[in-house]
């Protein structure tokens, strides 16, 4: 099993960026899939980005491609989300999710993963 811990969220104005990261610590593999999903309001949690810790192929949803780039360091077992140009519909509880295997059909499907963070709340207001 992995933990998984967030940080970076808070409250942002319309435009600014954000960057948040996601640690993990306890047993990985080299084969793993690392994505970002995200709760608003009222609403189910939705596929963010993703990648896998070997490879440069990276997933984004469509409504956040091209502002947001997911990331990560192997050597410090983090991944990353720069988040810029923000919206206001970007306001969520951001989770990070890790898998031990290298989900590929399946990797925009919250269901895939079997390690969750806690979560940390981005909101954007004027």
């Amino acid at each position: 099993q992995v933990q998984l811990t967030e940080s970076g969220g808070g409250v942002v104005q319309p435009g600014e960026s954000r960057r948040l990261s996601c640690a993990a610590s306890g047993r990985t593999s080299r084969t793993m899939t690392m994505a970002w999903f995200r709760q608003p309001p009222g609403k189910e949690r939705e596929f963010v980005a993703a990648l896998f810790r070997g490879g440069s192929q990276t997933y984004y949803a469509n409504s956040v491609k091209g502002r947001f780039t997911i990331s990560r360091d192997n050597t410090k077992n983090t991944i990353f989300l720069q988040m810029n140009s923000l919206r206001p519909e970007d306001t969520a509880v951001y989770y990070c999710a890790f898998d031990q295997g290298e989900i590929l059909s399946t990797v925009r499907l919250p269901e895939s993963y079997d390690d969750w963070g806690q979560g940390t709340q981005v909101t954007v207001s004027s």
